[in-house]
């Protein structure tokens, strides 16, 4: 198959120039050679800005929620602007550098994953100043046929969703981009570069892409295959693995125990998933350099699992082992001051009552059912494959 900057780049769309490209490490081709280097040894045109989302252009910082600085690439003499700053939607001035915005960004399928916020504001700056984008496509690593989960709600916007999609949004990047653009209004100057070759059930490895991390604790394709579902944990004082070398697949706390809560996940039978008893000390993040207790999920059946309800599932079971003890998170979250951030997470307030109030698990499920359809309908006009 072809990704779409390397279809791109196959033309002369970008000859005679000034360019700039927003990328990270996993902007590379077949080969494994990053889109800034051949778009800087290009004679063809002129790289004139590079723009990097959360964690940097280099992807170095660890951590989430740690803003990175403009900095200068000494390597190609051009400038490096953090939209993950002080800013994070481009101003007039570093768009006055070039004639055209290139997108290059690996999404991993969740409506939580900044990118695509960074990729909507790159679209809401380019309506102002007239600067056409081109978003280059790649691979939905867990498949572009599964949607599923909440829906934000109106007054629930942050940086970890801005428009009502669904927590599995089953699209490409450059559908999210012609979704964003067109049916929420932003308007702005966007041409999209599909992939050759990608069919929609195409997880990750079905594909002949190089997997490289798309964040720094979003290490393999088993990591985005959970994600959609235990990233709710952010929203929780309970671990969500950073820390571990496996974020996101293991989950637990001090005062958890394994076994009881591995057991109450699989009487549940959710389909494709076991969950196996794993006590674990982070090396950073919640609960640094302390053993927790908890459970590790182990995906059976990519096809039957369902993440999100999982997630769900399992904070609903979090706190029923041990209410006392189990907290929300405090904000600020991702630039957020007044909700909480298992609210702006979620969507909306729902899922947080419907835990505290320990509702059945196939009731959860079922009330995303409306959203979730309503959004497919929508989601239809906007596919490319």
């Amino acid at each position: 198959m072809l990704l779409g900057s390397e279809r791109l780049l196959a033309t002369n769309r970008l000859r005679g120039l000034k360019v700039g490209i927003l990328a990270n490490p996993a902007s590379v081709d077949h080969t494994f050679r990053h889109i800034v280097d051949r778009l800087a040894t290009s004679g063809d045109f002129t790289l004139a800005a590079i723009f990097g989302p959360q964690h940097g252009f280099n992807s170095d910082l660890q951590d989430n929620m740690i803003e990175t600085p403009h900095a200068e690439d000494p390597k190609r003499g051009v400038p490096i602007f953090s939209l993950y700053s002080e800013t994070r939607e481009p101003t007039k001035e570093m768009l006055d550098l070039i004639d055209v915005l290139v997108i290059d960004l690996q999404d991993v399928g969740a409506r939580i994953y900044t990118f695509i916020y960074t990729m909507a504001n790159c679209l809401r700056a380019a309506a102002k100043t007239g600067t056409p984008v081109i978003v280059c496509d790649r691979p939905n690593p867990i498949g572009g046929i599964q949607t599923a989960g909440p829906m934000l709600e109106p007054g629930f916007e942050s940086f970890v969703g801005q428009y009502p999609i669904p927590m599995r949004h089953g699209m490409t990047v450059a559908e999210l981009a012609k979704l964003f653009n067109e049916a929420f209004g932003i308007g702005a100057p966007l041409e999209t570069v599909t992939m050759e070759g990608w069919s929609r059930d195409f997880y990750f490895d079905d594909t002949d892409v190089p997997w490289i991390m798309p964040s720094p604790n979003m290490p393999t394709l088993d990591t985005a295959i959970v994600y959609p579902g235990t990233v709710l944990f952010e929203g929780t004082m309970v671990s969500e693995g950073r820390g571990t070398t496996r974020p996101f697949e293991l989950i637990g706390a001090p005062y958890l125990d394994s076994a009881a809560l591995a057991g109450r996940m699989n009487a549940h039978g959710l389909p494709g998933v076991y969950f196996r008893p794993a006590d674990f000390e982070p090396t950073f993040q919640k609960y640094a350099k302390t053993p927790c207790g908890g459970c590790q999920l182990h995906v059976t059946s990519r096809m039957d699992f369902e993440p999100v309800i999982a997630g769900a599932a399992l904070i609903r079971e979090c706190y029923g082992l041990a209410p006392e003890q189990f907290q929300w998170r405090e904000g600020p979250y991702e630039y957020e001051h007044e909700k909480m951030p298992i609210d702006i997470l979620a969507g909306s307030t729902e899922l947080r009552e419907q835990v505290e109030a320990q509702a059945p698990v196939p009731e959860i499920a079922t009330s995303w059912d409306k959203g979730v359809t309503g959004f497919n309908a929508l989601r239809e006009l906007y596919l490319l494959y």
